[in-house]
């Protein structure tokens, strides 16, 4: 069975985006952009909430045409091939970009039978809290990959939404990035 990886950034105080939903701080060089592209790699989809989803699909569809950052220019194209599966209740199903809709009426249901397809790559959830709650809730989030920003923010949303217990999680690696960045993995303990 495929895993379910999340993976997120976070301020060294535990946001995932600060005050008003601001998401201006993470710092992506060259090393932690090889380690999201690995993790990429090894992944059959990606997987998003409806708010992740919105900031991604507004940005990447054309960033390699307006941007001349080396990551803009080499994800945008990686961006639009990916399989995208975007968690919404909301949302209607034409997306675009390839993209359709799961969670609609059971999110759990939708990510479990994805996880049981037949296939070797691991299903990739980027970044949110409030999806990633309702997923390790309901114990299908299998490793947690979370990228500590050398950033304090004060306030913001944090790391896990309300509806997660405790959760005991067991330490499987850590990965310093570019002098500024370390990835924290865990799984359930």
């Amino acid at each position: 069975m495929r895993k379910l990886i999340h993976f997120v950034h976070t301020s060294l105080d535990g946001y995932i985006n600060g005050p008003g939903g601001a998401f201006d701080w993470p710092v992506l060089g060259p090393e932690l952009a090889q380690y999201a592209y690995a993790l990429e790699d090894r992944s059959d989809a990606m997987l998003y909430g409806r708010v992740v989803w919105e900031m991604m699909s507004s940005y990447w569809p054309n960033a390699d045409e307006v941007s001349d950052d080396p990551h803009d220019r080499t994800y945008a194209p990686r961006w639009r091939k990916a399989r995208k599966l975007v968690i919404s209740r909301t949302l209607d199903d034409d997306l675009g970009w390839g993209a359709r809709v799961i969670g609609r009426t059971d999110l759990a249901g939708d990510v479990a039978a994805l996880k049981a397809e037949p296939g070797t790559g691991d299903l990739l959830l980027m970044g949110g809290s409030v999806a990633a709650a309702a997923l390790t809730a309901s114990g299908l989030v299998d490793e947690y990959h979370v990228g500590v920003q050398p950033v304090v923010l004060g306030g913001g949303q944090p790391l896990f939404a309300p509806g997660v217990d405790r959760l005991h999680l067991e330490l499987i690696g850590s990965t310093p990035c570019d002098g500024r960045t370390v990835v924290l993995r865990y799984r359930r303990a």
